[in-house]
């Protein structure tokens, strides 16, 4: 048959499936419909700014010029990031690699064979070329080409793309997610950082003060005006407060260690940068909480969610495509002869091209067990959305409350540490005029101590707090 001839054959056959190639089957993809509170339930309670939330750069709103240097370094040196990065080139070459079943497939090939045949048999080619028997031996040269496309009718193979480009965007997310946490985790270390420097100067201060005081109690058992007992008082309480300077060291070089560690640094590179006391960054005079709607499209988690559910809706379409028949074209051109003079030439072409249709009649039910599968997937990827929005809004407010508690307990060991000031102060001058017991300075000068070091602690921790509600909104991501 010519192939003209079967060009006129097949032209019925090609135009009906040119009319349906495109058809998707399987689900289209809808994002899916979440209810979403009108306003943040703890924001009411207390002085929240809940306008539009100005959070790409929320860092910045500490007004401390380190902070911002280390952030800007953490993103550019994160080996977190980095990870996500080649995540997402991973997901786009996956992507390639999918798209390109939708191209038609051409092979070159070359092959020489010399061979004897049988004297008794018709001997047929491994490669379809055909002897008589004889006793002759004789050789064989082949080349050309091959190719084959198989048309996506039914559109697996659009689906598949469509599930890989789902999968690019939640790589993508993921990135950003991880970058979401990682500044989170330079701001809150940092703050730490400060944090303990804060608390190892009132360690420290409270020491110098206690050592004054038994000094003063060493004096007056010289002079015979106080007891043994009193000194050996004193020096506990000295002791005592000495003892924790160490812990509080140890826990500064830890944070200061973490951050070396977010910046991709070996721990110790950062110790100059920070060895230096410093105050607690100053926060902002009103948090920026912005809507719950904004959540939706603020937080990289709920981003990546849904689109993982994206894919896994294609991946649905992608499976149930295998239930209907696959049409390809295949062909092949090229030239072979028995010797190797003659090859390229006219005499020795060959051609062949043809429809081809696999339609699996019997699977044991394979297919429809995998369309069942991607079903499932798709009903966990759904209930992943949901739960991760659930999660995040959690997230919030929790740290609306944390923020707003920590403030209120942070006023009142301000007020606490001013009267502990004034009971010291009032109970050395009546120790010393001899009017209370040395126990009465002892217990004040521990209480000041005490009432100052969680002052410390709750500055540290408010501003920590107030990073935790800028992760929860999922600000920063659109520093990138």
């Amino acid at each position: 048959m010519s192939l003209s001839k079967f060009a006129s054959n097949s032209r019925a056959v090609w135009a009906v499936m040119i009319l349906v190639a495109g058809c998707s089957v399987g689900p289209n993809y809808k994002p899916p419909e979440i209810s979403v509170p009108a306003s943040w339930n703890e924001a009411q309670q207390s002085d929240f700014d809940t306008g539009p939330a100005p959070l790409k750069d929320w860092w910045t709103e500490f007004n401390d010029p380190l902070l911002n240097t280390l952030v800007e370094r953490a993103v550019q040196l994160n080996l977190d990031i980095r990870l996500a990065e080649a995540r997402i080139r991973e997901s786009r070459a996956l992507r390639a690699v999918t798209a390109a079943d939708a191209w038609p497939a051409l092979d070159a090939a070359g092959s020489y064979r010399r061979s004897r045949s049988s004297e008794n048999a018709f001997v047929s080619g491994g490669d379809g070329d055909a002897f008589l028997g004889g006793n002759g031996a004789g050789d064989l040269f082949r080349a050309g080409f091959d190719a084959s496309w198989e048309v996506d009718i039914f559109g697996g193979v659009g689906r598949r793309v469509e599930a890989a480009d789902a999968n690019i965007a939640a790589s993508v997310e993921e990135r950003r997610s991880a970058l979401v946490t990682l500044l989170g985790d330079v701001a809150r270390n940092y703050i730490e950082v400060r944090g303990f420097q804060r608390r190892l100067a009132v360690a420290r201060s409270n020491l110098r003060a206690q050592q004054e005081t038994l000094e003063l109690t060493r004096v007056r058992f010289e002079a015979g005006l106080s007891s043994d007992f009193e000194v050996a008082q004193a020096e506990g309480q000295v002791n005592t407060t000495s003892a924790q300077i160490p812990a509080i060291e140890s826990a500064l070089k830890g944070s200061v260690h973490r951050l070396d560690v977010l910046l991709g640094q070996q721990p110790g590179a950062l110790w100059a940068e920070l060895s230096n006391e410093a105050p607690v960054p100053a926060l902002p005079p009103q948090a920026h909480v912005g809507m719950p709607a904004e959540l939706l499209r603020r937080r990289p988690d709920i981003r990546r969610a849904e689109r993982v559910l994206a894919s896994t809706t294609a991946q649905v379409g992608a499976a149930t495509a295998d239930l209907y028949p696959r049409f390809s074209l295949t062909g092949a051109f090229g030239f072979q002869s028995i010797s190797a003079s003659d090859l390229i030439s006219a005499p020795s072409r060959f051609w062949s091209i043809g429809p081809r249709i696999f339609w699996p009649v019997f699977d044991a039910g394979r297919i429809r067990a995998n369309i069942a599968v991607r079903n499932a997937q798709q009903e966990q990827a759904l209930t992943l959305y949901e739960k991760t929005v659930l999660t995040a809004f959690e997230d919030v407010e929790n740290s609306l409350v944390n923020y707003a508690k920590e403030q209120t307990r942070y006023r009142a060991l301000m007020d606490a540490v001013a009267a502990n000031r004034r009971a010291v102060q009032m109970a050395n001058e009546l120790y010393t005029r001899g009017l209370v017991d040395f126990l009465n300075v002892l217990e004040t000068q521990r209480s000041l101590y005490a009432s100052e070091s969680e002052l410390a602690q709750s500055e540290t921790v408010m501003a920590s707090n107030l990073v935790a509600l800028y992760k929860a909104l999922g600000g920063g991501w659109e520093t990138d």
